[in-house]
């Protein structure tokens, strides 16, 4: 077989060459089937000319040229128009805010957070298929996956999401991780939204840790970026807190250990006490 740049030099020399080949395959008392192409003469060169082999081997020419002829890279035509809306995610590469003197959580107690959230999350992958296969309460009523509102009055109850004060539901109204398992990202990101106009809560908390237990890595880009926003958003509101005693700090150190020491964001972490 002779280089491609040879062919090239040469021209559509050899192509012809066995196009001529061909039409002898073609002449009268010749079916066209490639079976009755028999050995034959070439009135051009007075070589003894194998139809099948000529066939297979204009084949291969013809598809090295074509080859030859393509660009080397391809650009394209895309319709903006035709795209959705939110596609592009933007990943802050801002930090946490440092946490205020003695806020700050030790290194063993981080630790032993991310063992015990990791043991956590191994129980869900084990009974993901059976939540999967069961079916919701007949007193419960999903809101569609786009329906934010629904969503956060679905897991906040609506007292909380209409007044914004730590005021929820009953234990009763709060249903478990299961009925979220197709929509966690998007539930994620509702609640990170509300999160980020309110204050930290209690039910807020349990919903952000189910949804972080929920989580599949590696991370979609949406659910990176969404993690990011949720450790900053805690950082934040740390700093309003006006005693180290008060309740929220634990919980809020929880939040940025997980998504900066399970989830690999460390430049997120909290220096330990």
């Amino acid at each position: 077989t002779q280089p491609l740049a040879h062919l090239r030099a040469k021209g559509a020399r050899p192509l012809v060459r066995l196009r001529c080949d061909l039409d002898l395959a073609h002449a009268p008392g010749r079916t066209g089937r490639i079976e009755n192409y028999g050995v034959g003469t070439c009135r051009g060169c007075g070589g003894r000319v194998d139809a099948p082999a000529v066939a297979s081997g204009a084949l291969r020419l013809d598809r090295r040229i074509e080859a030859a002829q393509c660009p080397d890279v391809v650009v394209a035509q895309i319709d903006p128009k035709k795209l959705k809306r939110k596609q592009s995610v933007n990943v802050s590469l801002s930090g946490c805010q440092p946490a205020p003197e003695g806020y700050s959580p030790t290194l063993q107690w981080q630790q032993q957070q991310v063992a015990q959230f990791s043991t956590v999350r191994q129980s869900v992958n084990r009974h993901r298929s059976h939540w999967k296969s069961q079916q919701l309460d007949s007193n419960v009523t999903m809101p569609k996956s786009e329906d934010e509102e629904g969503w956060k009055k679905f897991c906040l109850g609506e007292r909380l999401c209409a007044e914004g004060v730590t005021v929820g539901p009953a234990a009763s109204e709060s249903p478990g991780i299961d009925y979220v398992q197709a929509t966690v990202t998007s539930v994620l990101e509702y609640l990170s939204n509300w999160f980020g106009e309110r204050d930290f809560t209690p039910e807020l908390g349990r919903w952000l840790y189910a949804l972080l237990a929920c989580l599949e890595k590696p991370l979609l880009p949406e659910a990176h970026s969404l993690i990011r926003q949720l450790a900053r958003r805690c950082s934040e509101v740390r700093l309003l807190v006006d005693s180290k005693d008060d309740e929220r700090v634990p919980a809020l150190n929880l939040l940025i250990c997980l998504v900066s020491r399970y989830f690999d964001q460390r430049d997120l972490a909290d220096e330990p006490s």
